[in-house]
């Protein structure tokens, strides 16, 4: 079974998240559907867009003034559940207070249409002539019909130089047993989106705590990685 590497045991970037101004754009892609603010038996004490505000204020203020930056996010608003992908803006310098300002004032909701939200990133970068990175920020599942591994394939095959990153945040699996009840993957789940990290070059990261978090984000958006987290 594949298994999700959890921060922050390597974390090779400089104390301020990343040295050198980065020579690709990136598209932040996230997750602001219902299951962001679950709470309860699934083992999460407090709402997961709680600990993900958190986190970005922490990591996204210096990365923000080394790359430019843009944001998606997927779930509330529209007609349907399935019915949002807004983006909110392409890349763009000094983008941390935007971001920021959108997220803080996200309310989740809806489903989880995150093939499409990531397809979205793609075509913001320009992706078939430019190369990108994109960084998908969800709890796991896709939930409204899409095939994230053939839009990986797509991506591989089409892509001037794009690399997606997935950053799984308490992703949870559906089969859920109490202590003493034997073992299932409930707690060690890994988002149905691993496999668009896998075709492009990118890392999927497993995430449970906000210092984790902030480690995924720096990991994965910052320009001074050394290697790879496998």
């Amino acid at each position: 079974m594949r298994m999700a590497f959890i921060l922050p045991f390597v974390v090779s970037l400089s104390p301020a998240g990343a040295s050198e101004m980065c020579t690709e754009d990136a598209m932040i892609v996230f997750d602001g559907s219902g299951s962001m603010a679950e709470m309860g038996f699934n083992t999460i004490n407090e709402p997961r867009i709680f600990e993900a505000r958190r986190a970005l204020h922490t990591a996204l203020p210096t990365i923000g003034q080394s790359r430019r930056l843009g944001l998606i996010i997927y779930g509330p608003g529209g007609e349907g559940g399935c019915g949002n992908v807004d983006v909110r803006f392409g890349p763009q310098w000094e983008a941390a207070p935007k971001i920021l300002d959108d997220v803080d004032a996200l309310e989740p909701d809806g489903d989880t249409p995150l093939t499409e939200a990531v397809a979205a990133a793609a075509d913001a970068l320009n992706y078939q002539t430019q190369p990108g990175a994109i960084v998908l920020v969800t709890d796991g599942k896709e939930t409204c019909g899409g095939d994230p591994c053939a839009l990986a394939a797509q991506l591989a095959a089409k892509g001037k130089d794009l690399t997606v990153h997935v950053i799984g945040y308490k992703v949870r699996g559906d089969q859920f047993a109490w202590e003493g009840e034997g073992h299932n993957d409930y707690n060690e789940a890994i988002s149905v989106a691993s496999c668009l990290a896998d075709r492009t070059g990118g890392q999927y990261v497993g995430a449970e705590t906000v210092d984790q978090l902030v480690g995924a984000l720096r990991v994965t958006l910052g320009c001074s990685v050394i290697g790879r987290l496998d």
